[in-house]
């Protein structure tokens, strides 16, 4: 009987057991879901406060105050006839005959004037102003002159008088040239006149001109340098030789230094006048006969927009150069450089004019404006005090007037 009681308070326990395990779940399933307000919202990271479309980013809107204090003008976009203009990357050059390298006359030592300070590249200097003293190769410290030196002494004069002749059979060799070359050009002028010569062969004949015109003058200059120097034979001393400058320029280089022994016929210095540029500006080939070259052309530094820093440039008549491996030939312009505002081998862009004229949509130079990258741009007014940024492309600029090639429509303010 124990063990029957025993046995039976076992299963009890078991049963009591399993059914503690089936109710559980039940009762948890059966407990109420939590409710919606309970649950967590989703909080963003970051949130734009006050968004702006992209583009609204072009639009300008000025008070009336800035309107008046700023004096803003506007122009309507229009269709006008314009002359058609090509820029073209340009050089500025010395003229021939523009550089002169000025020698020694004869032998002798290099001095300075009293006071005077030394010469310097880049110096500006009068024409006719002194330069350098050149002394005899004998000693200027003594007044009596030995056997020995009298005889250098008269060899001395033997070479100056060579040294006047020769400068006189220069200057008068460079004045028959100039006399011959005049008449070939008064020839070449005729026959074209006469439609039985070419033009080629007017500017062939002008250039030969100036080419012995530039000769004479620098015979005529070392001339007026031989004439000058002057030995006094009887009291047995000589007297420095001046070294003037031939004309008005810029000391270009300066090859001699106080005391240095020059021999005859070395260089000294070189004097350039910049007075005057030849511009020379490379043409495409294929652009010559679209091209109004005896107008006159438009210079500019390279990327200046302003129109008021242009300088017009004449054309001129010089022996004609090319370059094959470009397909290019040189057209050439004077340009007047007062106060050596351009330099020679400075870079410039310049704007021939096309023949015939186009009518094309354009807006004032003045309304164009460039960004950092050189992206161009205009303001369209489309409110009272409401502007709105606007790209175009502009082709050419011609008259205080651009042409565009993109951009708002005609009517645009």
């Amino acid at each position: 009987m124990q063990r029957f009681a025993s046995a039976h308070c076992g299963l009890l326990l078991q049963s009591i057991v399993v059914v503690c395990c089936i109710f559980t779940p039940a009762f948890i399933g059966c407990q109420k879901a939590p409710s919606e307000n309970a649950k967590v919202a989703h909080v963003a990271p970051a949130k734009t406060t006050y968004p702006v479309s992209e583009a609204s980013l072009n639009t300008i809107e000025l008070t009336e105050d800035a309107v008046r204090r700023l004096g803003l003008e506007t122009q309507p976009v229009v269709e006008r006839s314009m002359p058609r203009v090509r820029t073209y990357g340009a050089e500025g050059m010395l003229p021939a005959g523009a550089s002169v390298i000025v020698s020694a006359p004869l032998a002798g030592t290099v001095r300075l004037q009293q006071d005077q300070a030394m010469l310097s590249p880049g110096q500006r200097i009068e024409k006719g102003s002194e330069i350098l003293q050149l002394l005899s190769m004998l000693s200027p410290e003594r007044d009596v002159l030995t056997p020995a030196e009298r005889i250098r002494f008269a060899e001395a004069k033997n070479t100056i008088a060579q040294s006047q002749n020769d400068a006189a059979g220069q200057v008068h060799q460079s004045q028959v040239q100039v006399e011959a070359s005049q008449i070939a050009l008064d020839r070449a002028e005729r026959l074209l006149k006469d439609k039985s010569g070419t033009i080629r062969t007017v500017d062939e004949a002008t250039a030969q001109l100036k080419l012995a015109e530039t000769s004479l003058e620098a015979a005529t200059a070392r001339k007026a340098i031989v004439d000058g120097i002057r030995l006094d034979a009887e009291a047995g001393t000589l007297q420095p030789i001046p070294i003037t400058a031939p004309m008005s320029g810029i000391l270009r280089s300066v090859q001699v230094q106080p005391g240095q022994i020059m021999a005859a016929g070395s260089a000294m210095f070189e004097i350039m006048n910049d007075a005057t540029l030849w511009v020379r500006v490379p043409v495409y080939v294929g652009d010559i006969d679209s091209l109004e070259l005896t107008a006159d052309a438009q210079l500019s530094a390279p990327g200046d927009r302003s129109t008021s820093d242009r300088v017009s440039v004449k054309p001129i008549n010089v022996p004609p150069t090319a370059l094959a491996l470009a397909s290019t030939v040189d057209v050439y312009y004077e340009l007047p450089n007062d106060g050596s505002k351009f330099q020679p081998g400075q870079r410039l862009s310049a704007q021939i004019r096309m023949k015939g004229e186009a009518t094309t949509v354009a807006v004032p130079w003045s309304a164009v404006y460039l960004d950092v990258y050189g992206n161009q741009w205009v303001y369209e007014k489309t409110g009272d005090r409401t502007f709105v940024r606007r790209r175009v492309e502009v082709a050419f600029v011609a008259d205080g007037w651009a042409a565009l090639n993109h951009g708002p429509s005609p009517g645009a303010s």
